[in-house]
């Protein structure tokens, strides 16, 4: 615990400069991704987001209501864990936080979420993709990408159509995501007109998949989905090499990361795997997010995983609704966030729906090359 607080206060006293003049006022943002654990590099990447925006914001100077505001990040990690993500958003709410940009798995997400809109706090997630989390009602819950309806039904459609794929198995890791994102693809082969050879599940920690690949291969696939995150993507890729698999592999977000390459270890065939990442831009709005990449690489002197700049352009989007009310008070400022229309974000442009859900969400289609991620197309 002691270590927590030393980095909370570590961030704090680097975005607020080391300092905080009388006359400000100190806007607090939360922010809550799993930063211990098997996709701790994941989280790392969502905070650093955050940390990103912050700085930024407190470099140029904002002013609500007519007052110069700090800007403070309270980073908390949920592990990935649903009763450890409670915990954290209770401490959040506790202390008192203005906004929550977060969290990144959808199944701490959605516990999370009712704390928050029972203290009536807006939560944004940057990652977020079971359609469930929109869907409860809470007029405080909002995400800056497109949900496992359309990103599990894309990847389907793209199995099927321009993969030709017809002996397709589906794996899930049991998880809100996996598993929602898993049934959403398979929905999608059958609209298709292809039923899944097999449909088989793991779980977010497991590291042993021989017996169900061993069951797949017995049907000669020339396709495996995979619902779930590139901890458990990355050895599964390993062993189907190690068994003689040679399937193409297809999966969501979870998978789609800078990190696969080395959790596979080297297995990955040029092209082999797919994968999409929600969000994405084209033609002139290209150059923003590239700036994005590199501008996080100086900074860090790190790749971008996958969704530091969603979370870049949630927390500007919270502020920017802050701003227009003229209060950080949650209340006050809510109202402003909901009617969030063509905000320019790196990731595109963001308006919400009457859910919190982002309009016209686009999607990525990447693929590896030379363990690199290689862009294929941006679909809607």
């Amino acid at each position: 615990m002691q270590v927590k607080l030393n980095v909370i206060v570590g961030a704090t006293a680097i975005l607020l400069g080391g300092s905080v003049f009388a006359q400000d006022m100190v806007v607090k943002i939360g922010h809550v991704g799993p930063t211990s654990g098997g996709i701790a590099h994941l989280g790392k990447d969502n905070e650093n987001g955050a940390r990103m925006a912050i700085e930024e914001l407190n470099a140029k100077g904002v002013t609500i209501g007519g007052k110069k505001v700090k800007l403070e990040l309270l980073a908390e990690d949920d592990a990935g864990d649903p009763k450890q993500g409670t915990a954290a958003a209770q401490k959040l709410v506790d202390s008192k936080v203005n906004g929550v940009i977060g969290h990144l798995n959808s199944g701490t997400t959605i516990p999370a979420s009712r704390i928050y809109s029972d203290a009536g706090i807006p939560q944004i997630s940057p990652s977020a993709t079971n359609p469930k989390y929109t869907r409860q009602g809470y007029k405080t819950t909002f995400r800056v990408v497109a949900d496992d309806v359309h990103l599990g039904g894309t990847l389907g459609r793209y199995a099927v159509k321009d993969l030709k794929g017809k002996n397709i198995a589906v794996i899930d890791d049991r998880t809100p995501y996996g598993q929602g994102v898993a049934d959403e693809f398979e929905k999608a082969l059958t609209a298709a007109g292809v039923k899944a050879v097999a449909r088989e599940f793991t779980n977010d920690k497991a590291t042993d998949f021989t017996a169900i690949l061993t069951n797949i291969k017995s049907k000669k696939p020339d396709i495996i989905f995979y619902g779930g995150m590139d901890a458990v993507a990355g050895p599964m890729l390993r062993q189907m090499k190690q068994l003689g698999i040679s399937a193409k592999f297809v999966g969501g977000d979870g998978i789609c990361t800078g990190e696969l390459p080395k959790l596979a270890a080297g297995t990955m065939a040029d092209g082999q795997v797919v994968c999409a990442e929600a969000g994405g831009v084209e033609g002139a709005a290209k150059k923003s997010m590239d700036d994005f990449y590199a501008a996080y690489k100086k900074k860090y002197n790190i790749d971008v995983q996958v969704y530091a700049p969603y979370v870049y352009d949630a927390t500007n989007v919270m502020v920017a609704a802050m701003v227009k009310a003229g209060s950080a008070d949650p209340a006050k400022y809510l109202p402003e966030l909901a009617k969030t229309t063509g905000y320019k974000g790196v990731t595109g442009t963001i308006s919400f729906d009457e859910k919190g859900d982002i309009k016209n969400g686009a999607l990525t289609l990447y693929t590896y090359k030379g363990g690199k991620r290689s862009q294929i197309a941006v679909v809607r």
